[in-house]
C-alpha cells in the first residue's frame, strides 16, 4: 500500500500539471485502438472519431509527433480509415492492453525527437487500453492529458469510470476545444487559421 506521502505527491503533481500551461514543444499525441472492429459498438462513437480527427490535424499543423496503436489487429481490425488516413506513420500493433507493455511503443516514445515530457491522449477503450497507458505513462515521469470528448467506451458508464481513474491517478482531464485552444495559444496565428475550420 503506498505510503501517505506517495498519494499526497500524486495529487500535489496532478494539480500542478493541471494549472501548467500544455506547450507544443514537449507534448506528443498518442491515438489509442480506434480500429475497424472494436468502433461499431463504442458510446458516442462520431463524437470520439470527430474529435481524434481534430486532434491528429492538429498535431500535423503544430509538428507534434503522433504515435498511434491497435489491439491485436489480426482479430480486431486495422487503424478505421477516417483516421488511418490522417495518421503520418502506420499503428504500433500490441496484445498487452497498456501501449507501454509494448518494447516497440516504448522505444519509438523515447526516440522522439526535442523534450517530450507530456502525452495527449486519444482513443479507446476509456477504462481498458487508455487508462493503461495513462497509468503506464504516468509510472514513466510523464504529464498525462486525456482528451474526454476523443476516448470512450462500449457503455457511457465505463468511459466515465476510466475518466475517473485516470484522473484519480493524476491525468489531467480535459476536452478536444480546451487541448486545441490551449497549444494555439492566439487566435492570429498562422497554425489557428489553419485549425480552424475544423473546429467549426
Amino acid at each position: 500500500m503506498p505510503a501517505n506521502s506517495d498519494v499526497l505527491a500524486t495529487i500535489q503533481a496532478s494539480k500542478e500539471a493541471a494549472c501548467r500551461p500544455l506547450d507544443a514543444s514537449e507534448c506528443a499525441l498518442i491515438v489509442i485502438d480506434i480500429q475497424e472492429k472494436l468502433l461499431p459498438p463504442i458510446f458516442e462513437k462520431d463524437r470520439l472519431l470527430r474529435n481524434a480527427q481534430r486532434l491528429i490535424r492538429m498535431a500535423g499543423i503544430l509538428k507534434l509527433p503522433t504515435i498511434a496503436t491497435t489491439q491485436y489487429a489480426r482479430g480486431l481490425g486495422d487503424t478505421v480509415s477516417e483516421v488511418k488516413d490522417l495518421l503520418p506513420d502506420g499503428a504500433i500493433d500490441k496484445q498487452i492492453f497498456s501501449g507501454f507493455g509494448s518494447d516497440v511503443f516504448c522505444s519509438v516514445l523515447k526516440r522522439l525527437p526535442g523534450h517530450r515530457n507530456t502525452v495527449l491522449l486519444c482513443g479507446m477503450e476509456s477504462h481498458i487500453c487508455v487508462t493503461q497507458t495513462a497509468w503506464g505513462a504516468l509510472r514513466e515521469g510523464y504529464l498525462v492529458h486525456v482528451a474526454s470528448d476523443a476516448v470512450s467506451s462500449r457503455s457511457e458508464w465505463n468511459w466515465k469510470v476510466g475518466l475517473g481513474r485516470m484522473q484519480a491517478a493524476g491525468a489531467v482531464i480535459s476536452s478536444t476545444e480546451m487541448v486545441v485552444y490551449e497549444l494555439m495559444r492566439s487566435s492570429g496565428s498562422d497554425a489557428f487559421k489553419q485549425m480552424l475550420p475544423y473546429l467549426k
